[in-house]
């Protein structure tokens, strides 16, 4: 039913629309994603001034009419983020977060874990310029996976649920496989085992470290991990 509504959201992508307008891909804490559009914001004295750019956090009045579109008629600054965008790692990595949130969460559907997650990930890159590493990234993402219900099987085979992984991961099957399980895995060795499993396990400020080739085992088992079960296209992490 059309009406007014309050919410706290993070900006995900932010494209221009006619000739002084924005439509808006938002995350919010209480709707998941929603479509805007902000009406004049691209004016030289529009109320909403600089607050729409990808990476704000903010807090939003949207009137809900019959179309597809909110539309924004208030907004607040929570958080601009505004280092990570003097420094090229972290920009990435923001990037990334809120790109695998806008193919992974398409729907109005409220899921705080997820929305925490990516506050969590901004408010890091913007006050560490250290935590701007690949690593981090990826840890990111595995925990994004847990949130979006994706996680992949690492404790046990995948297939058949009753033998320790032989160092293969399978896609399709969702997880680590022993060998009697392997077609169409590929190798994950140790360190990229122990990398997941810690990923998952710490928190975001204590991203684990691990060997290029470890995380490039561990990148290609989350992108191909969303591509068979969540049929979502990610860019492999910088």
């Amino acid at each position: 039913m059309p009406g007014t509504f309050k919410t706290e959201g993070v900006v995900l992508r932010s494209i221009r629309f006619g000739e002084a307008d924005r439509v808006l891909h938002l995350y919010t804490e209480e709707r998941g994603r929603v479509g805007a559009i902000a009406k004049g914001v691209r004016r030289v004295r529009s109320r909403f001034g600089g607050r729409l750019e990808p990476f704000f956090r903010v807090r939003l009045l949207l009137h809900e009419g019959r179309g597809d579109l909110c539309t924004v008629t208030s907004v607040e600054t929570v958080h601009a983020h505004p280092a990570l965008r003097m420094r090229r790692p972290a920009l990435e990595l923001a990037t990334q977060a809120c790109e695998a949130v806008l193919r992974l969460f398409d729907s109005e559907e409220q899921n705080r874990p997820a929305y925490n997650l990516l506050c969590q990930e901004l408010a890091l890159l913007d006050r560490d310029p250290e935590a701007a590493t690949r690593a981090q990234g990826l840890a990111f993402r595995m925990k994004l996976l847990l949130a979006a219900g994706f996680v992949p099987e690492l404790a046990t085979c995948a297939g058949c649920g009753e033998h320790e992984s032989a160092g293969l991961f399978s896609p399709s099957a969702g997880g680590v496989v022993c060998s009697a399980c392997e077609a169409g895995a590929f190798p994950l060795e140790q360190p990229a085992h122990e990398f997941l499993v810690a990923a998952l396990a710490q928190p975001l400020v204590e991203a684990p470290r691990a060997s290029e080739l470890a995380l490039r085992q561990a990148d290609r088992a989350i992108v191909e991990t969303l591509e068979h079960h969540a049929n979502v296209r990610l860019r492999r992490a910088v």
